[in-house]
């Protein structure tokens, strides 16, 4: 099969991609526009990407907001608070349901690749051995990496390390950290050397929910930097959320960048999560509570945006459309110029599958999966000003979505 008349990121001209089977077997510049013939499909000078990413999601908490309760101040704090109790009425199939009907909800939007966090503080590890069996389920929609995540701590929680241990052994593809809920600082660094020794000896990927507080002083990013720089891991290492970089002071950022450069590690931001559950603390003028994600893109590292949440007890709202936060986190992070617009699809596709180590699994180039998103937008302007919709998802050589654009009709006039 093969799709025509189709516009790519960063290139000019109109291209035909062809594919064999799952995989790119071609890809080529057309004089011009050219016709279809029987089975293909005709991109209409529209863009044609690899799959859009969501690298930070939490699918064993979506759907669950106002159960029991509702986070009522809007604060990180109150929201773990909320999912203790709604943790203790999950079940089995509670958790597969929700994760099976959001990860449709992504499909939808043309994302194919996912990394969920998924709580195992709880003694019985239910909630992820669910996410393992919805990993190999959803495999024909989308690529699942499951993060051990500590949501109420490694060393703060009974048992904590042990958790972890058992995570590992059950199959999670990454590991996870929440340095800055620890009950000490000391705590907090020793979960970190915890985590990234277990990484090592594993094999498994770091994720860790790092400083996402307004405190200046919360550091535990240079920990993380450091630890990943001597020991070589920065490609397979991502801090998210760092949202107390935002209210560091400058002189302090201009020597911790040095350091972050050095390591190598991957950022993500989660814009309209961080700017609802920061700044609560403050009265005016209110921060924004989101990391610096501008400056890291411009100093050269790697930084990428997700949704975090959809509809669970840190955040009520979510539909899994990323270019919803991709436009709102342009709007927050101060990249409106039309140079960050040009290309802002980074932020949720090349960006995302590089904190996700997808490598040659991801892209599209000839010999990698024919895994292909073509959206109702011919450039990346316009995919973000319009929040474009995805009109075809072709995963593994097969079409897996297609959606029929809105018609509008004024009437009498």
């Amino acid at each position: 099969m093969k799709i025509i008349n189709a516009t790519l990121r960063k290139t000019s001209g109109l291209h035909t991609v062809s594919w064999e089977g799952e995989r790119i077997s071609d890809i080529r510049v057309q004089a011009g526009r050219v016709s279809a013939e029987p089975g293909d499909i005709d991109a209409q000078s529209q863009l044609l990407i690899a799959p859009l990413v969501e690298p930070h999601i939490h699918l064993d908490a979506t759907l669950t907001a106002g159960e029991p309760e509702w986070n009522m101040s809007g604060t990180l704090f109150e929201g773990i608070e909320r999912w203790a109790q709604r943790k203790e009425t999950i079940t089995h199939e509670d958790t597969k349901l929700r994760a099976h009907t959001t990860i449709r909800m992504l499909a939808e939007h043309g994302i194919q690749h996912v990394r969920t966090h998924v709580d195992i503080t709880d003694p019985t590890l239910g909630a992820l051995k669910s996410m393992i069996e919805v990993r190999e389920e959803a495999r024909g929609l989308i690529d699942l990496q499951i993060v051990a995540f500590p949501q109420e701590g490694i060393e703060s929680y009974a048992g904590g390390r042990e958790l972890m241990e058992r995570a590992v052994e059950l199959g999670v593809d990454v590991v996870g950290g929440i340095p800055h809920f620890e009950n000490t600082r000391e705590q907090g660094v020793s979960s970190i050397l915890f985590l990234m020794d277990l990484a090592e000896r594993s094999g498994c990927l770091v994720d860790v929910h790092c400083d996402e507080t307004d405190d200046p002083n919360s550091r535990f990013l240079e920990v993380l930097a450091e630890q990943a720089r001597v020991r070589g891991m920065g490609s397979r290492v991502t801090a998210s959320h760092t949202t107390a970089m935002g209210s560091y002071d400058n002189a302090y950022c201009f020597k911790l960048f040095r350091l972050l450069k050095l390591s190598g590690i991957n950022f993500i931001s989660c814009p309209t999560e961080s700017i609802h559950l920061q700044g609560r603390f403050d009265s005016y003028p209110k921060r924004r509570g989101v990391t610096r994600v501008a400056e890291l893109d411009r100093a050269g590292m790697n930084v990428c945006f997700g949704q975090d949440s959809i509809k669970d007890p840190w955040y009520p709202l979510g539909n899994g459309n990323i270019l919803r936060v991709l436009d709102a986190g342009l709007h927050i992070c101060h990249m409106m110029g039309f140079e960050d617009l040009a290309r802002s699809l980074d932020l949720v596709t090349d960006n995302s599958a590089r904190a996700l180590n997808l490598g040659d699994r991801y892209g599209i180039a000839v010999g990698r999966p024919a895994n292909l998103v073509l959206l109702d937008a011919d450039s990346d302007y316009e995919a973000v000003r319009r929040q474009a919709k995805a009109r075809v998802s072709i995963r593994g050589g097969k079409v897996l979505m297609t959606r029929v654009p809105e018609r509008v009709e004024f009437m009498g006039l």
